[in-house]
């Protein structure tokens, strides 16, 4: 009877510390709000890279943070133009230039951007058995979107590193499966 109390002792401890940890993390960043999408005027949303418009009526999450960074932290790649005339818009938020697609450079969501702390430093990102140090040059904004300074996009989620086809291609993607991918990334 011991040796079953002591196990079922371990066992609910090994169980409230699984539940405590997920909790913690499921913590770490709660949407900050929403927005209501509108349709974008005529040719006023590039759609260049599969980049998603807004849509009449549709809400959208907002977030002002993002998970904790770490040596490996996890988010989503997504693929951007940051040139003139590409689906990112305007010039990036860090130079105020615009980009070539044949540079590695990066957005981060607005959390990880972190009002400009993390512009024009190097972050490595991890992804497809591959690595590659990009520049941050931008902020993937969370907090806005559907509307003209964000080019009708919806605002990015919270987890995002939107990168240029460079990074992609020093990752070694297949351009067929480009758009997104999991892929870890830490400071430089």
């Amino acid at each position: 009877m011991k040796a079953f109390s002591m196990k079922s002792s371990v066992f609910l401890l090994a169980i409230l510390v699984l539940t405590y940890t997920l909790h913690i993390e499921a913590q770490q960043c709660h949407p900050s709000g929403r927005i209501r999408g509108k349709n974008p005027p005529p040719d006023q949303c590039n759609q260049e890279n599969d980049s998603d418009c807004c849509k009449k009526g549709k809400y959208y999450r907002t977030y002002k943070c993002s998970s904790s960074v770490s040596s490996s932290t996890k988010a989503t790649l997504t693929l951007n133009s940051f040139q003139k005339g590409g689906d990112g818009g305007a010039p990036s938020e860090c130079d105020s230039q615009y980009h070539s697609d044949d540079t590695p450079v990066v957005a981060l969501s607005t959390g990880w951007y972190s009002n400009g702390n993390r512009c024009l430093n190097y972050i490595n990102i991890l992804g497809n058995g591959k690595s590659v140090k990009a520049m941050v040059v931008d902020e993937c904004d969370s907090t806005m979107g559907c509307d003209s300074d964000h080019d009708y996009q919806p605002p990015c989620s919270n987890n995002i590193v939107d990168a240029s086809k460079a990074v992609w291609k020093a990752l070694g993607v297949p351009e067929s499966d480009w758009g997104e991918i999991d892929i870890y990334w830490s400071d430089a």
